[in-house]
């Protein structure tokens, strides 16, 4: 098709969207587009199924509502491109930039093409009903606001700062994707493929995380918690629900809570077992932690300014460099834990409590079991150690005075 049959075509289309006389819908399916210079065009509604679009220029193009069923667009450049509610399911769309593109309740799924040539034996153009393909493509703040992109390919996209609030993204492969300052509220990730994929400072509250092991992502920043009373969004319950099978499993089902950098801040676990979670760096400034289970967790560099942890259950705990400033700690159970070996025996080792370096400036310890505990160079500056059991007690270096001292039990 010539370049001049392809700008008649769509005149006549502006003029059926118009409704004015002579016009006709655009029907460019199975039309060979590679390389052409489309940006700016009018193609809302069009007939593309088939296409092929490869490396073609249609930024800022208005393909909304337009049939790109199986289209390929890999290389494409649809930057700022409109694709509103588009048909795109079974889609090439490699190394394809949708920088800035709007792709709200599009339709990324899978799909399969069939030549409808009667002359012709039938051919699949596209055969992968699991997967749309579009690997490393560019989507950096792309709108795709409950876009539909189950079981789609998204390893080693760019979807930075893009809007995916409500977005089906269940089964979908984002390995390696780049989704930081994104939007995620109430996107539905459940049984996604997630490996090493970026989620810095994103969105997630209300987002469905079930089946999706987290261990390899990035959430550094990133706010799972929610304004329902206690902080819990949607993905964090899934989190702690997993954590909750892979305690009762024994490691052997379910996953641990890998909660890395997260924004956790007023977050209100109280009574939650979280037992071996990884919350290294974790902002949980406020958080209420009363009668938490934290047992041989690593909270390492971790904010607990002002929490609340109040009886709870930190034996063999690692707050090595933590900051507890103002943290209400009375009754807590910083004592070690006793070794087993794989035969369930006593290995005669312990696992103490690390608060080395720990900042526990104005801390309330009253009544806590600190015995053995690791308190190495921390700063203890106006802590309250009244009937704190102090016994055998790692103290070298610590800020403490006589005073704080004789209030605890030795």
């Amino acid at each position: 098709m010539t370049p001049d049959q392809i700008l008649d075509i769509i005149a006549s289309h502006e003029r059926w969207l118009q409704r004015r006389a002579g016009g006709a819908r655009a029907n460019l399916s199975g039309c060979n587009l590679a390389d052409f210079n489309l940006a700016q065009v009018n193609l809302q509604s069009a007939k593309l199924s088939g296409a092929y679009l490869a490396r073609a220029v249609l930024s800022g193009a208005d393909l909304s509502y337009s049939d790109m069923f199986c289209a390929n667009l890999d290389g494409a450049d649809l930057n700022r491109a409109l694709l509103i509610r588009a048909d795109l399911r079974g889609a090439f769309m490699r190394g394809s930039n949708l920088a800035g593109a709007n792709l709200k309740e599009a339709d990324l799924r899978g799909g399969a093409l069939i030549s409808g040539n009667p002359a012709a034996p039938a051919t699949i153009i596209r055969s992968n009903n699991g997967q749309s393909d579009m690997d490393e493509a560019d989507m950096g703040g792309a709108t795709l606001e409950k876009t539909l992109l189950c079981g789609a390919n998204l390893s080693g996209v760019n979807l930075e700062g893009a809007n995916l609030q409500g977005a089906d993204l269940s089964g979908a492969n984002l390995s390696s994707a780049r989704i930081i300052g994104a939007n995620l509220a109430g996107a539905n990730l459940s049984g996604a493929l997630i490996h090493r994929t970026q989620f810095q400072r994103s969105e997630m509250q209300g987002a469905i995380l079930e089946n999706v092991d987290l261990s390899t992502a990035d959430l550094a920043g990133a706010n799972l918690t929610s304004g329902d009373g206690r902080g819990l969004s949607r993905s964090l319950r899934d989190i702690l629900q997993e954590h909750a099978v892979w305690i009762r499993e024994q490691g052997r089902g379910g996953s641990r809570a890998q909660l890395a950098k997260t924004e956790l801040s007023a977050i209100d676990v109280s009574d939650v077992n979280l037992s071996g979670a990884d919350l290294r760096e974790a902002i949980l400034t406020g958080a209420v932690m009363r009668r938490t289970s934290l047992v041989m967790s690593d909270l390492s560099g971790s904010n607990l300014a002002g929490a609340d942890l109040r009886d709870a259950g930190l034996a063999g705990i690692n707050l090595a460099g933590t900051n507890l400033t103002g943290a209400r700690m009375a009754g807590a159970d910083l004592t070690s834990v006793e070794l087993k070996g794989s035969d369930g025996q006593p290995t005669g080792r312990l696992w103490v409590a690390n608060l080395s370096g720990a900042t526990l400036v104005d801390v309330d310890l009253t009544g806590a079991r600190l015995i053995g505990a690791n308190l190495k160079g921390a700063d203890l500056t106006g802590a309250k150690l009244s009937r704190a059991v102090i016994r055998g007690a790692d103290l070298d270096g610590a800020r403490v005075t006589a005073q704080q001292l004789a209030q605890a039990i030795g």
